[in-house]
């Protein structure tokens, strides 16, 4: 079955099985807790290289894990999220993974 949904002014018709696939790839989070004994450049220095992300990133979600006691460092699927929270928690981090 095939829904009709509106992009600009005309309606495109999406296929059901794309529709499915899509809504099917469930977004998973991996969030970092705040703690007292890791420093900021041990922080960031992880999420880099546990996210590959560039420096001004991982200070971000540094400075959020530290200002508001957790930040939303990757979103990916399940397993990519689970790899990435045992590299974090390497360094004594509390991380969690759950579904967006």
């Amino acid at each position: 079955m095939m829904k009709a949904q509106v992009v600009g002014s005309a309606p495109v018709e999406v296929p059901a099985r794309i529709e499915e696939e899509f809504t099917s790839l469930a977004h998973w989070i991996v969030t970092v807790y705040n703690n007292e004994f890791n420093t900021y450049d041990q922080v960031i220095g992880i999420l880099m290289l546990a996210t590959q992300c560039d420096y001004d990133e991982a200070a971000i979600e540094t400075w959020e894990v530290d200002h508001l006691g957790k930040s939303v460092v990757h979103v990916a699927d399940e397993a990519e999220c689970h790899q990435i929270a045992q590299i974090i928690a390497t360094i004594g981090i509390q991380v969690a993974v759950s579904k967006e």
